[in-house]
């Protein structure tokens, strides 16, 4: 499974220098995650961090 991020991304960056598989890039208008490489920090982290320091709530996990 996969993290992800909403339109309601307002393209802060605190999440960016949290993703230790450096899975989060800046899309066009907001912050997307590639889903091929995030692992929800399994083996780095308990959490997934991009979602604890953001500051609108809007990284979910994938569908």
């Amino acid at each position: 499974m996969a993290m992800k991020i909403t339109e309601d991304c307002i393209a802060c960056g605190a999440c960016l220098p949290e993703c230790p598989t450096e899975s989060i890039s800046e899309g066009d208008t907001i912050y997307v995650i590639n889903p091929n490489t995030c692992v929800e920090c399994v083996g780095h982290y308990d959490s997934p961090q991009c979602a604890s320091v953001c500051p609108v709530e809007c990284i979910v996990k994938a569908e």
